[in-house]
Protein backbone atom coordinates (compact mmCIF):
# COMPACT_ATOMS: atom_id res chain seq x y z
CA UNK A 1 0.00 0.00 0.00
CA UNK A 2 1.47 3.40 -0.68
CA UNK A 3 1.40 6.47 1.56
CA UNK A 4 1.10 9.94 0.59
CA UNK A 5 2.38 11.87 3.67
CA UNK A 6 1.12 16.02 3.04
CA UNK A 7 2.23 18.75 5.40
CA UNK A 8 0.75 22.58 5.28
CA UNK A 9 4.24 24.47 4.01
CA UNK A 10 7.45 23.95 1.47
CA UNK A 11 10.65 25.47 1.64
CA UNK A 12 13.77 24.24 -0.17
CA UNK A 13 16.57 23.88 2.35
CA UNK A 14 20.41 23.53 1.63
CA UNK A 15 22.53 22.78 4.39
CA UNK A 16 26.22 22.61 3.75
CA UNK A 17 26.45 20.90 7.06
CA UNK A 18 25.05 17.61 5.52
CA UNK A 19 28.09 17.06 3.15
CA UNK A 20 30.18 15.28 5.83
CA UNK A 21 27.59 13.64 6.51
CA UNK A 22 27.17 12.85 2.86
CA UNK A 23 29.68 13.76 0.64
CA UNK A 24 28.76 12.58 -2.45
CA UNK A 25 26.55 14.74 -2.77
CA UNK A 26 28.05 18.84 -4.36
CA UNK A 27 26.70 22.24 -3.47
CA UNK A 28 26.07 22.69 -6.91
CA UNK A 29 23.08 21.00 -9.14
CA UNK A 30 23.54 17.26 -9.98
CA UNK A 31 22.14 15.92 -12.96
CA UNK A 32 21.60 12.53 -11.29
CA UNK A 33 19.11 10.68 -9.09
CA UNK A 34 20.45 10.01 -6.01
CA UNK A 35 19.23 6.78 -3.83
CA UNK A 36 20.18 5.54 -0.09
CA UNK A 37 18.63 2.97 2.42
CA UNK A 38 18.12 -0.69 2.62
CA UNK A 39 20.69 -3.06 1.57
CA UNK A 40 17.79 -6.01 0.90
CA UNK A 41 15.65 -3.48 -1.65
CA UNK A 42 19.50 -2.07 -3.02
CA UNK A 43 19.78 -4.91 -5.53
CA UNK A 44 16.06 -4.29 -7.20
CA UNK A 45 16.81 -0.38 -7.09
CA UNK A 46 20.34 -0.86 -8.96
CA UNK A 47 18.69 -2.29 -11.47
CA UNK A 48 15.81 -0.57 -12.18
CA UNK A 49 18.47 2.83 -11.78
CA UNK A 50 20.73 0.70 -14.64
CA UNK A 51 17.80 -0.08 -16.83
CA UNK A 52 16.74 4.08 -16.65
CA UNK A 53 20.00 4.69 -17.66
CA UNK A 54 20.58 2.67 -20.53
CA UNK A 55 16.56 3.07 -22.08
CA UNK A 56 16.52 6.89 -21.59
CA UNK A 57 17.95 10.27 -21.79
CA UNK A 58 18.83 10.74 -18.25
CA UNK A 59 21.96 10.03 -16.45
CA UNK A 60 21.88 6.68 -14.57
CA UNK A 61 21.03 7.23 -10.86
CA UNK A 62 23.70 6.67 -7.82
CA UNK A 63 22.03 3.70 -5.34
CA UNK A 64 24.15 3.52 -2.24
CA UNK A 65 22.93 0.80 0.96
CA UNK A 66 23.29 2.35 3.94
CA UNK A 67 20.62 0.58 6.17
CA UNK A 68 17.13 1.33 5.75
CA UNK A 69 17.59 3.49 9.42
CA UNK A 70 20.57 5.16 7.85
CA UNK A 71 18.83 5.84 4.93
CA UNK A 72 15.97 7.93 6.24
CA UNK A 73 18.30 9.94 8.49
CA UNK A 74 19.74 11.14 5.09
CA UNK A 75 16.84 11.29 3.71
CA UNK A 76 15.07 13.42 6.11
CA UNK A 77 17.89 15.66 6.70
CA UNK A 78 16.15 18.24 4.39
CA UNK A 79 15.46 19.35 0.75
CA UNK A 80 18.14 20.65 -2.03
CA UNK A 81 20.92 18.86 -4.14
CA UNK A 82 22.77 17.87 -0.60
CA UNK A 83 19.91 15.35 0.29
CA UNK A 84 18.91 12.09 -1.34
CA UNK A 85 16.18 12.06 -3.61
CA UNK A 86 14.66 8.18 -2.76
CA UNK A 87 15.22 5.84 -0.01
CA UNK A 88 15.03 2.19 -0.26
CA UNK A 89 13.30 0.36 2.78
CA UNK A 90 12.78 -2.95 4.05
CA UNK A 91 9.94 -1.96 6.49
CA UNK A 92 7.65 1.11 6.77
CA UNK A 93 8.80 4.57 7.63
CA UNK A 94 7.66 5.09 11.09
CA UNK A 95 6.17 8.13 12.99
CA UNK A 96 9.22 9.69 14.11
CA UNK A 97 10.94 9.46 11.29
CA UNK A 98 7.83 11.47 9.32
CA UNK A 99 8.28 14.11 12.57
CA UNK A 100 11.87 14.21 11.62
CA UNK A 101 11.28 15.26 7.57
CA UNK A 102 9.10 17.40 8.46
CA UNK A 103 10.98 19.11 10.89
CA UNK A 104 13.43 19.57 8.25
CA UNK A 105 11.35 20.35 5.13
CA UNK A 106 10.60 16.95 3.79
CA UNK A 107 6.45 17.32 4.52
CA UNK A 108 5.35 15.40 1.12
CA UNK A 109 6.43 11.91 1.17
CA UNK A 110 5.57 9.06 -1.71
CA UNK A 111 5.39 5.50 -0.55
CA UNK A 112 5.89 2.76 -3.68
CA UNK A 113 5.68 -0.50 -2.08
CA UNK A 114 7.16 -2.83 -4.91
CA UNK A 115 6.46 -6.56 -3.63
CA UNK A 116 7.12 -8.78 -0.99
CA UNK A 117 10.72 -10.45 0.40
CA UNK A 118 10.80 -13.58 2.99
CA UNK A 119 13.38 -13.38 5.86
CA UNK A 120 15.77 -16.55 5.86
CA UNK A 121 18.02 -18.18 8.14
CA UNK A 122 20.47 -20.37 6.30
CA UNK A 123 23.58 -22.04 6.25
CA UNK A 124 26.07 -23.09 4.08
CA UNK A 125 25.04 -26.70 2.16
CA UNK A 126 28.24 -28.00 3.65
CA UNK A 127 26.70 -28.00 6.85
CA UNK A 128 23.38 -29.45 8.80
CA UNK A 129 20.09 -29.07 7.83
CA UNK A 130 17.86 -27.24 10.27
CA UNK A 131 13.98 -27.15 10.90
CA UNK A 132 13.08 -24.71 13.84
CA UNK A 133 10.36 -23.10 14.88
CA UNK A 134 10.23 -19.28 16.23
CA UNK A 135 10.45 -20.18 19.34
CA UNK A 136 13.48 -22.14 19.31
CA UNK A 137 15.07 -19.04 17.27
CA UNK A 138 14.44 -17.13 20.42
CA UNK A 139 15.69 -18.68 22.66
CA UNK A 140 18.63 -19.03 20.49
CA UNK A 141 19.17 -15.08 20.45
CA UNK A 142 17.30 -13.75 23.22
CA UNK A 143 19.16 -11.69 25.61
CA UNK A 144 17.30 -12.79 28.24
CA UNK A 145 15.33 -15.81 28.77
CA UNK A 146 13.08 -17.39 31.72
CA UNK A 147 15.46 -19.72 34.12
CA UNK A 148 13.43 -22.78 34.21
CA UNK A 149 14.10 -23.23 38.33
CA UNK A 150 12.96 -19.50 39.53
CA UNK A 151 10.34 -18.24 36.83
CA UNK A 152 12.74 -15.03 36.77
CA UNK A 153 14.71 -13.65 34.06
CA UNK A 154 18.49 -14.39 33.25
CA UNK A 155 21.08 -13.72 30.59
CA UNK A 156 20.70 -16.30 28.45
CA UNK A 157 22.42 -19.23 29.03
CA UNK A 158 22.05 -21.54 25.81
CA UNK A 159 25.10 -22.39 24.40
CA UNK A 160 24.49 -24.95 21.53
CA UNK A 161 21.22 -25.84 19.51
CA UNK A 162 20.88 -28.98 21.32
CA UNK A 163 21.03 -27.07 24.63
CA UNK A 164 17.19 -25.88 23.39
CA UNK A 165 16.35 -29.18 22.06
CA UNK A 166 18.21 -32.13 21.79
CA UNK A 167 16.58 -32.96 18.58
CA UNK A 168 18.50 -30.29 17.35
CA UNK A 169 22.39 -30.04 16.22
CA UNK A 170 25.01 -30.25 19.10
CA UNK A 171 26.86 -27.04 17.35
CA UNK A 172 27.73 -24.19 19.21
CA UNK A 173 24.76 -21.45 18.56
CA UNK A 174 26.63 -19.01 15.89
CA UNK A 175 24.29 -16.42 14.04
CA UNK A 176 25.46 -13.68 11.45
CA UNK A 177 23.12 -10.76 10.94
CA UNK A 178 22.38 -7.25 10.69
CA UNK A 179 22.91 -4.27 13.09
CA UNK A 180 20.60 -2.51 14.94
CA UNK A 181 20.25 0.14 11.45
CA UNK A 182 18.87 -2.57 9.12
CA UNK A 183 14.95 -2.64 8.47
CA UNK A 184 15.56 -6.40 8.00
CA UNK A 185 16.70 -6.59 11.54
CA UNK A 186 13.67 -4.46 12.19
CA UNK A 187 11.44 -7.01 10.28
CA UNK A 188 13.01 -9.95 11.80
CA UNK A 189 12.65 -9.23 15.70
CA UNK A 190 8.74 -7.86 15.50
CA UNK A 191 8.11 -11.36 13.43
CA UNK A 192 10.10 -13.63 15.02
CA UNK A 193 11.35 -11.89 18.53
CA UNK A 194 8.10 -10.26 19.83
CA UNK A 195 6.07 -12.54 17.88
CA UNK A 196 7.38 -15.66 20.70
CA UNK A 197 8.06 -13.15 23.77
CA UNK A 198 4.89 -11.47 24.08
CA UNK A 199 3.06 -14.80 25.06
CA UNK A 200 5.92 -15.97 27.24
CA UNK A 201 4.43 -15.46 30.81
CA UNK A 202 7.47 -14.32 32.62
CA UNK A 203 8.27 -11.68 30.28
CA UNK A 204 4.23 -10.08 31.00
CA UNK A 205 5.40 -10.27 34.69
CA UNK A 206 8.61 -8.49 34.54
CA UNK A 207 7.27 -5.79 31.93
CA UNK A 208 3.53 -5.17 32.55
CA UNK A 209 3.79 -2.69 30.27
CA UNK A 210 3.06 -3.99 26.67
CA UNK A 211 5.71 -0.52 25.09
CA UNK A 212 8.29 -1.41 27.58
CA UNK A 213 7.87 -5.60 26.91
CA UNK A 214 8.03 -5.24 23.03
CA UNK A 215 11.25 -3.67 23.26
CA UNK A 216 12.74 -5.61 26.14
CA UNK A 217 11.50 -8.82 23.41
CA UNK A 218 13.38 -7.21 20.67
CA UNK A 219 17.05 -6.79 22.57
CA UNK A 220 19.55 -9.73 21.04
CA UNK A 221 22.30 -11.12 23.18
CA UNK A 222 25.54 -10.27 23.05
CA UNK A 223 27.70 -12.49 24.42
CA UNK A 224 29.10 -13.58 21.02
CA UNK A 225 26.86 -16.15 19.72
CA UNK A 226 24.79 -13.36 17.16
CA UNK A 227 27.16 -12.03 15.29
CA UNK A 228 26.46 -8.61 13.64
CA UNK A 229 28.08 -8.46 10.08
CA UNK A 230 27.42 -5.07 8.57
CA UNK A 231 24.42 -3.54 6.36
CA UNK A 232 25.19 -5.15 3.42
CA UNK A 233 23.85 -9.00 3.62
CA UNK A 234 26.74 -10.14 0.71
CA UNK A 235 28.70 -9.81 4.00
CA UNK A 236 26.75 -12.39 5.95
CA UNK A 237 26.51 -14.68 2.67
CA UNK A 238 30.40 -14.66 2.40
CA UNK A 239 30.72 -15.48 6.25
CA UNK A 240 28.43 -18.50 5.83
CA UNK A 241 30.49 -20.02 3.08
CA UNK A 242 33.71 -19.80 5.39
CA UNK A 243 31.91 -21.24 8.29
CA UNK A 244 29.85 -24.20 7.74
CA UNK A 245 28.75 -24.79 11.75
CA UNK A 246 26.78 -21.35 11.06
CA UNK A 247 23.77 -19.68 10.40
CA UNK A 248 22.82 -16.54 8.90
CA UNK A 249 19.80 -13.89 8.58
CA UNK A 250 19.51 -12.17 5.40
CA UNK A 251 16.76 -11.62 2.54
CA UNK A 252 15.41 -14.31 0.12
CA UNK A 253 16.49 -12.79 -2.29
CA UNK A 254 20.06 -13.22 -1.83
CA UNK A 255 19.25 -17.04 -0.91
CA UNK A 256 18.22 -16.91 -4.39
CA UNK A 257 21.21 -15.52 -5.84
CA UNK A 258 23.54 -17.80 -3.82
CA UNK A 259 21.21 -21.16 -3.76
CA UNK A 260 24.27 -23.62 -4.92
CA UNK A 261 26.34 -22.62 -1.90
CA UNK A 262 23.68 -21.97 0.85
CA UNK A 263 20.70 -23.87 1.92
CA UNK A 264 17.78 -22.01 3.59
CA UNK A 265 16.72 -23.79 7.19
CA UNK A 266 12.73 -24.56 7.51
CA UNK A 267 10.73 -22.00 9.89
CA UNK A 268 7.47 -23.77 11.41
CA UNK A 269 8.22 -26.80 9.06
CA UNK A 270 7.91 -23.93 6.38
CA UNK A 271 10.70 -23.91 3.50
CA UNK A 272 11.55 -19.73 2.26
CA UNK A 273 10.31 -20.50 -1.44
CA UNK A 274 8.79 -17.84 -3.81
CA UNK A 275 5.48 -19.92 -3.27
CA UNK A 276 5.17 -20.03 0.13
CA UNK A 277 6.51 -16.22 0.38
CA UNK A 278 3.49 -15.46 -1.75
CA UNK A 279 0.79 -17.58 -0.15
CA UNK A 280 1.56 -16.24 2.61
CA UNK A 281 2.71 -19.94 4.37
CA UNK A 282 6.46 -19.05 4.92
CA UNK A 283 5.73 -17.23 8.16
CA UNK A 284 8.89 -14.43 8.46
CA UNK A 285 8.05 -12.14 5.08
CA UNK A 286 7.66 -8.65 4.88
CA UNK A 287 6.95 -5.81 2.33
CA UNK A 288 9.71 -3.89 0.72
CA UNK A 289 9.90 -0.14 0.10
CA UNK A 290 11.05 2.82 -1.99
CA UNK A 291 10.09 6.47 -1.05
CA UNK A 292 10.79 9.86 -2.70
CA UNK A 293 10.04 13.53 -2.01
CA UNK A 294 7.67 15.08 -4.02
CA UNK A 295 9.37 18.74 -3.13
CA UNK A 296 12.35 16.93 -5.53
CA UNK A 297 9.83 16.58 -8.67
CA UNK A 298 10.71 19.66 -10.22
CA UNK A 299 14.29 19.80 -8.80
CA UNK A 300 16.33 17.19 -9.92
CA UNK A 301 15.64 15.68 -13.57
CA UNK A 302 13.92 12.80 -14.39
CA UNK A 303 12.60 12.22 -10.79
CA UNK A 304 8.78 11.64 -12.22
CA UNK A 305 10.47 9.42 -14.91
CA UNK A 306 12.18 7.10 -12.35
CA UNK A 307 9.01 6.85 -10.21
CA UNK A 308 7.32 5.65 -13.43
CA UNK A 309 10.12 3.21 -14.28
CA UNK A 310 9.59 1.88 -10.64
CA UNK A 311 5.98 1.19 -11.21
CA UNK A 312 5.98 0.19 -14.28
CA UNK A 313 4.53 -3.76 -14.94
CA UNK A 314 7.47 -4.04 -16.85
CA UNK A 315 9.60 -3.72 -13.62
CA UNK A 316 7.47 -4.61 -10.70
CA UNK A 317 4.33 -6.77 -12.58
CA UNK A 318 3.98 -10.16 -12.07
CA UNK A 319 6.37 -10.69 -15.27
CA UNK A 320 8.55 -7.99 -14.52
CA UNK A 321 12.08 -7.82 -14.69
CA UNK A 322 12.94 -7.86 -10.57
CA UNK A 323 11.20 -11.02 -10.59
CA UNK A 324 14.66 -12.23 -11.93
CA UNK A 325 16.30 -10.82 -9.12
CA UNK A 326 14.22 -12.49 -6.51
CA UNK A 327 11.61 -10.01 -5.83
CA UNK A 328 7.58 -11.53 -4.49
CA UNK A 329 5.52 -9.62 -6.98
CA UNK A 330 2.27 -7.18 -5.78
CA UNK A 331 -1.14 -8.56 -6.49
CA UNK A 332 -2.79 -6.67 -9.82
CA UNK A 333 -4.96 -4.82 -7.33
CA UNK A 334 -2.06 -3.64 -5.08
CA UNK A 335 -0.08 -2.95 -8.26
CA UNK A 336 -2.72 -0.81 -9.70
CA UNK A 337 -3.70 1.19 -6.36
CA UNK A 338 0.34 1.50 -6.17
CA UNK A 339 0.43 3.32 -9.51
CA UNK A 340 -2.53 5.09 -9.23
CA UNK A 341 -1.84 6.92 -6.26
CA UNK A 342 2.04 7.52 -7.31
CA UNK A 343 0.81 9.29 -11.10
CA UNK A 344 -1.62 11.29 -8.45
CA UNK A 345 1.03 12.29 -6.64
CA UNK A 346 2.76 14.30 -9.70
CA UNK A 347 0.13 16.63 -9.94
Amino acid sequence: MLRFFTFTTFSFLISFSALAAFPSFQIAARSHIQIVGSSTVYPFTSVIAETFGRDTEFKTPIVEATGTGGGFKLFCSGIGFNYPDFSNASRKIEASEIKKCAENGVKKIVEIKIGYDGIVLANSVSGKKYSLTKKQIFFALAAKIPDPKSGKLVENFYQKWSDIDPTLPKINIAIYGPPTTSGTRDAFVELVMEDVCVKIPEFSAAFPDAKIRKKKCHIIRSDGHFIEAGENDNLIVQKLKNDVDALGIFGFSFLEENHDSLQPAKINQTTPSFGNIVSGAYPVSRPLFIYFKKEHLDLVAGMREFAQEIISKNTIGSDGYLLQKGLIPLTDLELKKVRDEVMRSFN
